[in-house]
């Protein structure tokens, strides 16, 4: 009986192991997600990481003199925001896998917050 249990807790405690593995990989992944948007003119070059965070603006040396400056800023955060729905939708890819099942939250919290709380004690008002 106690080679049995001791065989169950090994096997859960390297399914643990793989799935810190499988953790540590996405978000190794995650934090390497970088994309760049160009603009069709080739003057305006946005490049986003994780979080939309800017990383880079590339701006072609003619772009002073084809875009006024509030065309140049708006060409900017044309970009930016391009490149930015690029890497949520790619980083959204990345972590759906670890995800819980949908339907396994919808049965948890479907309940309401009451399913978790207490009820009320006699004599409380």
């Amino acid at each position: 009986m106690a080679d049995a249990f001791e065989a169950t807790i090994e096997e859960m405690a390297r399914e643990i192991d793989r799935q810190v593995a499988r953790l540590r990989e996405t978000y190794a992944e995650y934090n390497a997600v970088e994309r760049t948007s160009r603009s069709k003119d080739g003057m305006v070059s946005v490049t986003v990481g994780p979080n939309g965070r800017l990383r880079g603006i590339e701006l072609n040396p003619r772009v002073y003199r084809s875009l006024s400056p509030s065309e140049l800023a708006e060409a900017i955060m044309r970009q930016a925001e391009a490149a930015a729905g690029e890497v949520a939708e790619q980083s959204r890819t990345l972590m759906e896998p670890l995800m819980p099942d949908p339907e396994l939250l919808d049965g948890v919290f479907g309940q309401g917050l009451d399913a978790f709380l207490p009820g009320p004690r006699k004599g409380s008002r």
